[in-house]
């Protein structure tokens, strides 16, 4: 069909707008840990000690009403007086970690996908249009939504943090540590919004990266490949490839905030083998694969690579919101 003879797009409802998006971040996270072997990570053929594939799937449904909450605020802000401020993005951030734990005993499952998917699912509230969204636009939205934030936004997402991470596994930083009531106080007195503390963090943690480059890996490396391998391979394969080609470019922080920068760097080594030998779906590809899965559990936790899952879950969500379906 030629351009000119296309249908022009009929715009969704405001309802409408909101029950998409939590659709598609709702799919997105069932899609990204359902995918297997995603190396070192839970997966359906792999739980790790008290916690288990099934209490994923709980986290991902019930982070859904937060995300429809965070489309409608962006929905709104096309024509409210106050835009973007009006969202209380940290505010539906920390409901989604509380409805979260409130529906799987499992521990913290989803707090990474929570940050990423919170501001794409403003965005996407704002920049829908005929009930998908247009990946250039969404990113020019999603810029705006995270400048868009105030101190008790960031003091939300610190409460957050405190709520789903133990101390112990964060660790411990010289400004603005989680864990440190004068953080809260300093955040208040400095005026500083998410993207300011976020700023801070950026050199010890992807997310944080990602919030401040306005979601660089997500748009040009992760979904970019996700849309390309879902066209020559089936969905779970695509998923864990575009899984290994994160993981084959950035060390994953989660992994060098428990075991070392190092470490890190050779799991990064190993998914890039993998990839070099065909990815998950040669025979030789799918051999290193699931030696590498076994292995990193093997370290009990130490190797990880949860950041690179979330990195995963988020490019899939802009595929859904582009209207892709699996």
């Amino acid at each position: 069909m030629d351009e000119g003879d296309q249908q022009p797009e009929i715009d969704v409802g405001r309802a409408e707008a909101g029950d998409l998006v939590a659709r598609c971040a709702t799919l997105a996270a069932l899609l990204e840990v359902s995918a297997y072997p995603k190396p070192g990570n839970v997966h359906r053929l792999r739980d790790v000690p008290e916690t288990r594939y099934e209490h994923f799937l709980a986290g991902g449904v019930a982070m859904g009403p937060a995300m429809r909450d965070l489309a409608l605020g962006g929905y709104d802000a096309r024509d409210a007086p106050k835009g973007w401020a009006g969202i209380g993005m940290g505010g539906r951030i920390l409901k989604a970690v509380e409805d979260t734990l409130d529906w799987q005993d499992g521990g913290n499952v989803n707090l990474g996908i929570i940050l990423l998917f919170a501001p794409l699912a403003a965005a996407a509230g704002r920049s829908l249009q005929g009930g998908r969204v247009r990946a250039g636009e969404l990113r020019e939205a999603l810029r705006e939504a995270t400048r868009s934030t105030a101190p008790a936004d960031a003091v939300a997402v610190f409460e957050a943090i405190r709520l789903a991470v133990p101390g112990r596994v964060l660790g411990r930083v010289e400004e603005l540590d989680v864990m440190d009531d004068s953080a809260l106080k300093q955040i208040r007195a400095e005026g500083l919004t998410i993207l300011d503390v976020f700023r801070r963090c950026a050199h010890r943690d992807a997310i944080c990266r990602e919030w401040v480059s306005g979601f660089e890996t997500t748009f040009a490396v992760g979904h970019p490949r996700l849309r390309e391998a879902v066209g020559s391979m089936d969905v779970n394969a695509a998923v864990v490839d575009t899984f290994l080609r994160l993981l084959s470019g950035q060390p994953d922080s989660l992994i060098a905030r428990k075991s070392g920068l190092e470490k890190a760097r050779e799991v990064s080594e190993r998914a890039g083998r993998i990839l070099s030998e065909g990815g998950p779906t040669s025979k030789r590809g799918a051999e290193l694969l699931w030696a590498l899965d076994r292995e990193l559990h093997e370290a009990g936790g130490l190797l990880n690579p949860g950041t690179t899952a979330d990195l995963t879950a988020a490019a899939i969500f802009v595929l859904l919101l582009e209207g892709w379906r699996p």
